[in-house]
């Protein structure tokens, strides 16, 4: 799949549940639940030690869904993201190191900015699109817009923060693509095995994006 093709289904779903895996057998019920809540994607994130087998079986398991990496920190992860079976490559920040490797292996990827120079470094890769991260921290939908106007060419995706009272306003500016959010996929919900009530939220989710 190609840049274009995968920005293009990205924006067609709107939203990028970011999903926190603690144990890798929750890795098929968890991409179940997204699916038959018609959300088929996910950014599972290495923030624990479960992240690469969970893609790997993610992407294997359900070939109908988009799925990438997050929170990749440095170029080990995002060849370990890659091998599993990443469609995609999601930082919290900006690494010129893991950028390039991503760019090198014709692989999408949405770095973290929130500043100015970070979105000028992203356009110096011929980068269409960034994370903005995190958002509500960082002054949300008012700052993406201050971003926009001396960056007319560059579109974003929001991520912390974004909720299910929040994004249809996020969604409403032209130069968001989508966004980020775990409000469907609380790590509780997952450790409890509430899979029913991610399916419930994304649903709900969905519903509100479309």
């Amino acid at each position: 799949m190609n840049q274009n093709e995968l920005l293009a289904q990205v924006a067609e779903k709107k939203i990028v549940p970011v999903v926190k895996l603690d144990r890798v057998e929750d890795a098929k019920p968890l991409c179940e639940a997204l699916c038959a809540g018609g959300l088929p994607v996910a950014e599972i994130t290495f923030r624990t030690d479960a992240a690469e087998e969970s893609i790997r079986i993610a992407a294997k398991e359900f070939p109908q869904m988009l799925v990438g990496a997050g929170t990749v920190v440095n170029v080990e992860q995002a060849k370990r993201a890659l091998d599993a079976g990443a469609s995609f490559l999601v930082s919290p920040g900006f690494s010129p190191a893991v950028t390039e490797f991503a760019i090198t292996n014709n692989v999408v990827i949405f770095p973290g900015t929130c500043t100015p120079s970070e979105v000028m470094m992203a356009m110096d890769y011929h980068l269409p699109v960034v994370k903005f991260f995190p958002a509500k921290q960082y002054g949300g939908l008012d700052t993406i817009k201050a971003l926009a106007a001396p960056f007319p060419s560059m579109k974003f995706m929001p991520t912390g923060g974004i909720s299910a009272a929040n994004i249809q306003e996020y969604l409403a500016f032209d130069k968001i693509i989508a966004c980020g959010g775990s409000w469907m996929v609380k790590d509780s919900y997952i450790k409890e095995g509430n899979f029913d009530k991610i399916v419930e939220l994304t649903k709900e989710a969905v519903g509100l994006v479309k």
